[in-house]
C-alpha cells in the first residue's frame, strides 16, 4: 500500500516536470491523423467515435483508440489496445509497447475523452507527441490545448463543440 503511495506521487512528479517543460506548438495545418484516449468505466462506445471520424472524412486507418480499464480480465479483444495500472512503472516508465507506440505516433489531435481522475491517463496525454490536445477534464489545465467541459454521457453535444472548435482553428 505504501508503494503504491509512493510509485502514484512518483509519477505525478514526471507529469509535473513534463508540463512544466510543454512547449506548445500548435500548428494550423489540416487534420489527418486522430488519436484518443478512453477510460472504458464513463465512456465505453468505440463505433460512436468511428462513426464521428467518418462524418469528418477521416480514414479509419488514421484514427487510433487506446482505452484505460481498472480491470484487465474483462476487456474485449475487438478493441484497439488497452491499458490497465499494470503497464505502468516508476516515474512514468511504460511497460507495455503498444502503449508506447501510441504515444510516440505523433496525432494532428488527440482526444482525452474522460473525466475521472486517473494518474496512468495523465500520464498517456502528458506523454504524447500529438500537435493539439483536446480534453474534456478541467483538472489540470496543462495537459490541453483546448477543454471542452462536458459529461462523458453528452458525446453529441461533444462533437458539436469539437467540429465547431476545429472549424474556427482550421483543422477541419
Amino acid at each position: 500500500m505504501i508503494l503504491k503511495a509512493f510509485k502514484k506521487k512518483s509519477n505525478q512528479k514526471y507529469i509535473n516536470k513534463l508540463l512544466n517543460a510543454r512547449r506548445v506548438a500548435v500548428s494550423n495545418t489540416k487534420m489527418k491523423t486522430i488519436g484518443v484516449i478512453l477510460n472504458v468505466n464513463e465512456f465505453a462506445d468505440f463505433d460512436a467515435f468511428r462513426s464521428f471520424f467518418k462524418s469528418l472524412n477521416i480514414q479509419e486507418a488514421k484514427t487510433k483508440i487506446v482505452a484505460f480499464v481498472d480491470d484487465p480480465k474483462g476487456t474485449n479483444n475487438l478493441w484497439d489496445t488497452y491499458f490497465n495500472p499494470k503497464d505502468f512503472g516508476w516515474k512514468g516508465k511504460i511497460n507495455s509497447i503498444d502503449l508506447q507506440t501510441f504515444i510516440d505516433t505523433q496525432f494532428d489531435v488527440l482526444i482525452c475523452f474522460y473525466k475521472e481522475h486517473h494518474i496512468e491517463l495523465d500520464i498517456i496525454a502528458a506523454l504524447s507527441k500529438s500537435n493539439f490536445k483536446v480534453g474534456i477534464m478541467n483538472e489540470d489545465q496543462r495537459l490541453y490545448d483546448l477543454i471542452i467541459d462536458v459529461k462523458p454521457q453528452e458525446f453529441s453535444l461533444f462533437k458539436e463543440e469539437l467540429k465547431k472548435y476545429l472549424t474556427v482553428l482550421n483543422k477541419l
